[in-house]
């Protein structure tokens, strides 16, 4: 039987009723914690203003199987716990009573994030009120038979859970395999004296000195910071087009940094014609024997990242330093076809972490959009997702 028959067989004949979150559930507000109070390590993750742990603390004062939802910093962010943690005071965790299940609670949520998140009130700090998030209306399946409630909620549970789980999987090889590229980035670009010869960036690269008038630029082909993806993801197309004035133009196998920021790691090797701005660096190898993707290897290692922010200029926002760039020194094997040999192997490793046409970031992509699509049949009960069904 296919998802979509189960799922129709599922909520078929099922009466709801969409009742106040407030009216089903509790919406408690955590404890706060002062600095000196957390740890680096320890039993219970404190959470604050957003889904990262704050620190770690000896005590906890939330129970596991429980979901949450950040109320400043990041405000309508939602998150939930299968263990025990502590609750900070720009934090509310949700009680629920007998008749209702808190991941069935958390699933439902994430439904309403964009409400959510349009409620937040934008300000030095954003806020979400408990008002706002009392007042949402959850859809109760069967309401005057709570055991049959209760199997209903458990099995959207399970179907939901099962997408996520895969979602969760894909994501840990994911990191596995970026682990994986920095080792085998490492052992490839470390040499043998003798092997090759070191160079600074200046020696065989240029920034480029042409330019493109706006005329020549759209969204596919003009770079700005902003589109320029982090952690070497390539880039997007870009909201934003100029739409006067002379541009500074890149080249098919131009490599496009950007330069605010470097922590970033935004990096692009230019598979067009285009052009940018001057918060985006753009480096035209010049050098006869240098491949343009080898190069592009070297500027995506960390070793580049630390050593451009290590001469950033700035605090708040750090610009990379276009002198101590071009001092920036690496090795370049004097036989080619050693390059050839290094690009390939770490190419493919870099299509496997980094692509979002073809890699495992494309798959995770795919899979939370089933999940989402999933979801939101499932928890539109009953009519919209009845419908959907009919029609598939």
């Amino acid at each position: 039987m296919s998802t979509l028959n189960y799922m129709e067989k599922l909520l078929d004949g099922v009466e709801v009723e969409w009742k106040a979150l407030g009216d089903v559930v509790s919406l408690q507000r955590g404890k706060r914690l002062v600095k000196s109070q957390l740890e680096e390590t320890g039993n219970y993750a404190v959470y604050q203003n957003c889904m990262t742990p704050l620190g770690y603390y000896h005590e906890s004062n939330v129970k596991s199987d429980t979901a949450f939802i950040i109320s400043a910093g990041a405000a309508g962010e939602i998150g939930y716990s299968d263990v025990d943690f502590w609750a900070a005071d720009d934090v509310y965790f949700f009680l629920t009573s007998g008749d209702i299940f808190s991941k069935f609670l958390y699933h439902f949520l994430l439904t309403k994030q964009n409400e959510i998140s349009s409620q937040v009130r934008r300000a030095s700090i954003p806020r979400l009120s408990k008002a706002v998030v009392e007042k949402l209306k959850i859809p109760i399946p069967c309401p005057e038979n709570p055991k049959k409630s209760l199997a209903i909620q458990a099995e959207i549970v399970r179907i939901l859970d099962a997408f996520t789980e895969l979602t969760a999987e894909l994501t840990a090889e994911l990191t596995a395999r970026k682990k994986q590229y920095n080792y085998y980035r490492d052992q490839l670009l470390s040499f043998e004296e003798g092997d090759v010869e070191w160079k600074t960036l200046g020696d065989i690269a240029e920034y480029s000195k042409t330019r493109i008038s706006f005329e020549r630029l759209d969204k596919t082909n003009y770079v700005g910071v902003d589109n320029l993806l982090q952690n070497r993801a390539g880039k997007a197309e870009s909201n934003y087009v100029p739409t006067s004035g002379n541009l500074t133009a890149y080249r098919e196998g131009d490599i496009l940094i950007g330069n605010i920021r470097p922590y970033l790691k935004k990096i692009w090797h230019a598979d067009r014609m285009g052009g940018t701005n001057g918060d985006v660096l753009v480096i035209h190898p010049t050098g006869q024997d240098l491949q343009s993707r080898y190069l592009y290897q070297i500027l995506s290692d960390d070793k580049f990242f630390d050593y451009n922010m290590q001469h950033a200029k700035g605090a708040k926002m750090p610009r990379g330093n276009k002198d101590k760039i071009m001092e920036y020194r690496f090795p370049v094997p004097i036989n080619p076809d050693e390059q050839t040999r290094i690009v390939a192997i770490l190419d493919k490793f870099d299509t496997l972490t980094h692509s979002f046409s073809e890699g495992l970031p494309r798959e995770i992509e795919l899979r939370q959009k089933q999940y989402e699509h999933y979801r939101d049949l499932l928890l539109s009960f009953p009519n919209a997702a009845q419908k959907e069904m009919t029609n598939a």
